[in-house]
């Protein structure tokens, strides 16, 4: 995705969440500052190698969806690669999986995304205009190879590849590598574990998400596919089709 035709899309979100500039800035700031020197082509080259060609599964945090089995997948070759949105990564490593890649903006278990980073995982990091402590906190704690991103034009050290919410944003860094399929587990845009005034905030924010997927889906045609807990993959938002026939 390049960053001009994601922009308008992201101007879009913001005036309605009301994120001033000033602010993403500012984060992006601090997060450039705290990445290490030098390393940055090297680790977006590995980033992308370790994507491109290959099935790539992301996980996202849907309520109930635990980990993807990805050893259903073993028979494919290459082996697919697992991309872990945030807080998915806790499942992951429950689960024995080390995600080769985390996209985070560290509003979740963090500690669990430092430990995957010590085992291996290469990790994304996002700058938004709230997040400016997790930086603080956080980044220098990666012992691993980390990136970074934020919600404006890329420029070294920071990459903008397109969406919003870490699973999308996930789903939008596969497709930038080029990966064969991109399999989404875990998704739900209508229920959230959020009680009280910031539920509505949350489902406002997975609406944007799933639009960003529908937009991924028309400019990626028949790379973006849904992974159902029985098993069955299918095309990107095929489930809502067939409910909307019925």
């Amino acid at each position: 995705m390049q960053y001009e035709r994601w922009a308008p899309i992201y101007e879009r979100i913001r005036a309605e969440f009301g994120f001033a500039w000033e602010s993403e800035r500012a984060a992006a700031g601090i997060l450039a500052a705290l990445l290490p020197p030098g390393g940055g082509r090297r680790t977006l080259e590995r980033m992308l190698r370790s994507l491109q060609g290959r099935d790539v599964v992301v996980a996202g945090l849907a309520p109930g969806a635990g980990a993807p089995p990805v050893w259903r997948l073993n028979d494919r070759s290459p082996a697919p690669a697992l991309v872990a949105a945030d807080g998915a990564t806790v499942a992951c490593l429950e689960a024995g999986l080390v995600p080769d890649v985390i996209v985070t903006d560290l509003d979740g278990p963090v500690a669990a995304e430092v430990a995957a980073s010590t085992r291996g995982a290469l990790v994304l990091v996002h700058a938004h205009g709230d997040n400016g402590p997790a930086l603080r906190e956080w980044v220098p704690q990666f012992h691993g190879e980390v990136l970074g991103s934020w919600a404006g034009p890329p420029s070294d050290p920071l990459l903008d590849v397109g969406g919003f919410t870490d699973g999308d944003r996930a789903a939008y860094l596969a497709e930038a590598a080029g990966a064969r399929r991109i399999l989404l587990w875990g998704f739900d845009f209508e229920r959230v574990d959020v009680v009280g005034p910031g539920a509505g905030r949350k489902l406002r924010k997975l609406a944007w998400a799933r639009a960003a997927l529908d937009h991924l889906a028309m400019t990626a045609p028949d790379r973006l596919f849904d992974w159902q807990r029985d098993g069955r993959i299918e095309p990107y938002g095929a489930g809502r089709v067939a409910e909307s026939t019925q």
